[in-house]
């Protein structure tokens, strides 16, 4: 058999094998354009993602803004609750996105705003934002402000203060004075002064020039000391007590003078309290106030007529002209104001505490203030171990237990704040560091909720609105 070279075939061949080849190629190709393709739509979305998240991201900016400037508007200044909104499927107020260069419109934003709720300055402000080029695609920023109240110190004091050996501190502690720390303490402590003349009654005798803060502390509490610091504005701190009355007698509870001895109000634990007219006394030893002055009057209420039992206002204020005692169980946000105006030093109340004071919880959602126009006691026979839940203010007066030689007692332990214009003191001791009257041991537990969601009414700092927590989705 002959064999012979047939050129059709070798062409044949060579077309077979492009085809295979294009069809490789374009497999190829179909896959390299399918994945380009994917990853456009990628970075489109990712791009869009990223500028909805900036647009929305504007949107919390303006109303940080809009509040600096209308602290208390939390309708977006239209004076109206939040409209349905199809593009965003929610009520909110909406807002254009324009770029101020181009005037271009860039895409969305709509703010959905929950104001404080009573005695809290916490306003939360949901921010949801697109791109016009892709309105699909949201973004949520939700952010929380609020406005430090003056409760942000555990203990503020105009004066020099003491903290004893037995004595611990938690939280932030503040004195225009000098600071004699012997205690311990987890937070700082710091002093307006440099130097200050140390007096006797605080363990200096004779008296003699100390460092701002100094003391027998454990050196892990003096890591905390820092001084000198800023004098703190102890003016700042008055609460306006025509405003609170006028809250009281609008939407609270106000009683006017009593006639007799004042009044005693026990909170309780179904949110009520209970208002009493102390009709007499209970006679005792005379006792000695921080600056040395006897005090022959009683504080022990006796006699007492009930008025009235109700639920705690709305509006959480109860304002008092009279002395008032205060105890229980609070399950609320309340404050309580004893005050008569004109302030006269001769007449200024006070309040006293004559039982334990307590929260139904320690969450944030229950607090009370007590704002005396004079000083903030204790009775002659509170209990040998007292817990007092509260942040105490003496605005012309000091936070104090009066000296009753040989009254002696066990613990007081104090959840939330106090700040005294005067020397502060739950105990008095002799030269040699024992204690003669009062408590033998103190504990003072800083309330942290009180900062932004301090008792109704409670003094606020003049910083503004800051921000509390930052959350994206």
């Amino acid at each position: 058999m002959n064999k012979y070279f047939n050129g059709n075939n070798q062409v044949g061949v060579i077309i077979v094998f492009e085809v295979v080849v294009i069809f490789v190629f374009s497999l190829v190709m179909m896959a390299i354009l399918g994945n380009s393709a994917i990853q456009y739509r990628v970075l489109r979305s990712a791009s869009s993602k990223e500028q909805a998240f900036h647009i929305a991201e504007a949107g919390i900016n303006y109303y940080q803004w809009h509040l600096a400037h209308y602290p208390v508007d939390f309708m977006d200044g239209t004076g109206a609750a939040p409209t349905s909104q199809a593009d965003f499927g929610v009520d909110c107020y909406p807002h254009t996105y324009v770029d101020k260069d181009t005037n271009q419109t860039l895409g969305k934003y709509c703010l959905q705003i929950t104001p404080p709720i009573v005695g809290s300055t916490i306003v939360t402000i949901k921010s949801i934002g697109y791109s016009s080029s892709n309105p699909s695609i949201k973004r949520t920023i939700t952010t929380r402000y609020g406005v430090p109240s003056f409760a942000k110190y555990a203990f503020l004091t105009n004066s020099d203060v003491w903290v004893g050996s037995t004595e611990s501190v938690t939280g932030e502690m503040h004195a225009n004075g000098g600071i004699h720390f012997d205690g311990t303490g987890n937070a700082p402590i710091t002093s307006a002064k440099n130097t200050y003349t140390c007096q006797t009654y605080h363990g200096c005798s004779p008296a003699q020039t100390k460092a701002g803060v100094w003391g027998s502390a454990p050196q892990a509490t003096k890591n905390f000391w820092n001084y000198p610091v800023p004098n703190v504005d102890f003016s700042s701190l008055t609460s306006d007590f025509a405003s609170l009355k006028s809250s009281a007698q609008t939407g609270g509870i106000y009683l006017s003078p009593s006639n007799t001895q004042g009044y005693s109000l026990v909170f309780n634990s179904n949110s009520t309290v209970s208002v009493y007219k102390v009709t007499s006394l209970s006679a005792h030893a005379t006792g000695y106030d921080v600056n040395g002055n006897a005090h022959p009057e009683d504080l022990n209420y006796n006699a007492r007529t009930l008025q009235f039992t109700q639920v705690l206002p709305e509006n959480g204020v109860i304002y008092i002209e009279d002395r008032t005692w205060v105890e229980g169980t609070v399950s609320a946000r309340v404050m309580v104001a004893a005050a008569k105006l004109p302030y006269n030093a001769t007449t200024a109340p006070s309040i006293i505490i004559p039982n334990n004071l307590v929260y139904t919880v320690k969450d944030g959602s229950v607090s009370l203030g007590l704002v005396a126009q004079k000083d903030v006691l204790l009775s002659y026979s509170v209990p040998d171990d007292l817990e007092i839940n509260a942040a105490m203010v003496a605005q012309n007066g000091s936070v104090q237990n009066y000296y009753f030689a040989g009254n002696i007692k066990d613990t007081i332990t104090i959840y939330g704040a106090i700040a005294s214009y005067g020397v502060w003191t739950w105990s008095w001791v002799n030269g040699s560091g024992q204690t003669t009257g009062g408590y033998r041991n103190t504990s003072t537990a800083y309330d942290s909720n009180l900062l932004y969601a301090p008792p109704p009414s409670f003094p606020l700092t003049s910083g503004g609105y800051q921000q509390i927590t930052w959350v994206s989705d």
